[in-house]
């Protein structure tokens, strides 16, 4: 009997999750898709997590494979992750694990694990005092990013190197209460490089050329196909295991001291790196979670 997977996508018909589920289908997996709003979840019921289409997911589902946990509020996306935890628990395999997740989708915590694990970052300071955060700007030489301490696609983010300017945005940020989470700037020209890491391997890599610093694909970054060496792939899947994603696109800048490690993406989108890669990347992720189902 072929595995039965779920796909969690907002928008089965988008880029990513349509691959994916073409890659199943061609595969002879079984599939449905649904969204985690559309899971009910019981404690001391019959049934454990039940969608809006009657699946008993726990009975009916060897795995799932989030892509991605989607918006919501701070009550909303706990619940989402208490749901995952608990499947998990039940001993289905979620991919990502909501750990992960949770994890790097807080950048003070994912930058601060990759450090403890001796992984180049960007020196980086957060605070929620305004004064503070000014005297961070000259303690990084003036030069710095100011980013929203969760969010992704490069949303929000802004380079400061103005004192005055960074006042007016600190007392800004601090009065709407937002963490102030601020990097030095690094230096790495109009590019950088996405790892899209797999298990314990790098399956395809892909420089971001831009016209500014700023090379996020969905802010218009081309992408340019590159071989990574073993000692950027080594780093890579470093990062993925210290953070605990099984599939993740991993963001390295080539500074004048070496690589330096901007994030991790536990959710990745692979439509730009498909464009420059032979290897077929939703085929990749299917198979390595029909390997890695406990049957």
């Amino acid at each position: 009997m072929p595995p039965r997977l779920g796909l969690i996508t907002r928008n089965p018909e988008s880029w990513c999750s349509a691959q994916l589920l073409k890659s199943m289908m061609k595969k002879g997996v079984d599939s449905v898709y649904f969204s985690l709003s559309d899971i009910t979840a019981k404690v001391a019921g019959k049934t454990f997590a039940v969608t809006n289409t009657e699946i008993d997911i726990l009975k009916e589902l060897n795995a799932i494979l989030i892509r991605p946990i989607g918006r919501g509020s701070l009550e909303e996306i706990i619940f989402r992750l208490d749901v995952l935890r608990r499947l998990e628990k039940k001993g289905l395999l979620v991919i990502n694990p909501p750990r992960s997740i949770e994890i790097s989708a807080d950048k003070y915590r994912s930058l601060s694990l990759m450090e403890e694990e001796g992984i180049p970052v960007p020196p980086t300071i957060a605070t929620e005092d305004s004064e503070a955060a000014l005297g961070a700007f000259q303690e990084l030489d003036g030069d710095v990013i100011i980013k929203p301490i969760f969010g992704s696609r490069g949303m929000g983010i802004g380079r400061v190197t103005d004192p005055e300017t960074a006042w007016r945005i600190f007392h800004t940020l601090s009065y709407t209460r937002h963490v102030l989470y601020i990097q030095k700037f690094i230096p790495h020209g109009t590019r950088d490089m996405r790892l899209f890491v797999v298990g314990d391997r790098v399956i395809a890599a892909m420089y971001r050329e831009a016209n500014s610093w700023k090379t996020n694909i969905d802010r218009g970054a081309r992408p340019i196909p590159f071989e990574p060496s073993e000692e950027l792939e080594d780093l890579a899947v470093k990062v993925a295991k210290t953070i605990g994603c099984k599939v993740s696109g991993v963001d390295v800048m080539e500074s004048e001291e070496g690589y330096v490690v901007n994030e991790i993406n536990s959710q990745p989108g692979f439509k730009g790196l498909q464009l420059v890669t032979k290897i077929n990347i939703a085929d990749e992720i299917v198979d390595y979670i029909v390997e890695n189902i406990r049957l």
